[in-house]
């Protein structure tokens, strides 16, 4: 190296270093903000709610909208998040279930959206996760509810039906398989694959081709699957990254997933109503009476107010034999005027109608 670029070097060194110097003071100057706006909150709820899905989704936005790179716009957001997570930490550490065992995608879902500083507390089926918000003993839960390629997750649907819970949130997850081993395996002995069923459906293509004949065991989850290999010499398993390195396994083939833009999308359940945020979703679950039309009559008033639907689901009804009961996804938020009046007229033909919450769209 030159003396010139010798100098050139140190003098970049020493502008990072200055920079690193004003972040951290920023950063800490937010924090005691932070702090600040906890005791606020205080001093008139001793109630409060300290995370604000709405304020948080505003402050994401700003951020990739401001953004002038040369990081993209979600690298950028991912770093607020995270200080976002800290200073909120700060104020009250947030707890939230969410279906494990630890390493599933589900848990990466929930870091994803409260930051790697969220006190994440795994339970073993869905159904567990309603029932710990609803008793206070965590604040927020976060259930998987559809796939890109398998479609939706029905056992949270029908949870929502009985539950006085609220949709918060919203977060999308891209989804990775990798085929891992444990480093007692024998890569040419391998007979016996461990997934969750949903895995094996998202890699059928891939498994077919390269391991048509080993024997393939559907467990509770990924991350059992990842730890039960630990002790079989002739087994591998479908796991993601989080999985991997919890248990210290090899990726022997990454990325197996027959679908490259494999995703699932996972809700936050929580015990509030959130404010809009300025881009929000609604979901709605109506019970239709049993006539011709029906369908028709449910939709129309979406139409006819210019509301965007985004997704439409068909449960059966625990009430009545051949009834049914609909699960609606649409954007805008219950305090819009034209959601106000589509909500009046669903109501006027349905049966039943339940709002499960208005939320900010995903913004990661």
């Amino acid at each position: 190296m030159s003396e010139e670029s010798a100098k050139n070097l140190k003098a970049l060194r020493e502008k990072i270093d200055d920079i690193d110097h004003k972040i951290l003071t920023l950063i800490s100057e937010r924090a005691n903000c932070a702090q600040q706006v906890a005791k606020v909150k205080k001093t008139f709820n001793a109630d409060a709610f300290f995370y604000r899905p709405e304020r948080e989704a505003q402050v994401l936005r700003s951020v990739m909208d401001s953004n002038q790179g040369p990081l993209n716009d979600e690298e950028m957001a991912r770093l607020f998040r995270e200080i976002m997570s800290a200073c909120l930490a700060l104020e009250q550490p947030i707890k939230v279930a969410y279906l494990g065992p630890e390493g599933t995608f589900t848990q990466a879902a929930a870091l994803k959206h409260f930051g790697q500083s969220a006190i994440s507390i795994p339970m073993s089926a869905i159904d567990e996760v309603f029932r710990e918000v609803e008793a206070g003993a965590v604040n927020y839960g976060v259930v998987p509810v559809e796939n890109s390629t398998e479609g939706v997750i029905n056992h949270t649907l029908d949870s929502f039906i009985g539950s006085p819970l609220q949709i918060c949130g919203e977060v999308e997850l891209r989804i990775h398989h990798h085929l891992l081993i444990a480093d007692t395996t024998k890569k040419d002995k391998i007979s016996r694959i461990y997934s969750h069923a949903q895995s094996f459906a998202q890699c059928r293509k891939w498994l077919d081709s390269h391991y048509p004949h080993a024997e393939r065991i559907a467990v509770n989850s990924n991350a059992e699957a990842a730890k039960r290999i630990k002790s079989e010499w002739h087994s591998a398993a479908i796991a993601g990254d989080m999985a991997a390195e919890l248990y210290s396994l090899e990726k022997i083939s990454e990325k197996i997933e027959d679908r490259p833009d494999n995703s699932t999308r996972f809700l936050i359940i929580g015990n509030q109503a959130v404010p809009a945020s300025g881009d929000d979703k609604t979901s709605i679950v109506v019970a239709m009476r049993n006539q011709p039309g029906a369908l028709h009559a449910l939709l129309e008033p979406f139409h006819t107010h210019n509301v965007d639907l985004t997704r439409v689901e068909t449960r059966p009804s625990t009430s009545g034999t051949w009834n049914y009961v609909f699960f609606i996804d649409f954007i805008g938020h219950i305090d819009n005027e034209d959601v106000s009046k589509v909500l009046v007229e669903v109501g006027r033909r349905a049966s039943e109608l339940k709002v499960l919450g208005s939320y900010p769209k995903g913004v990661l």
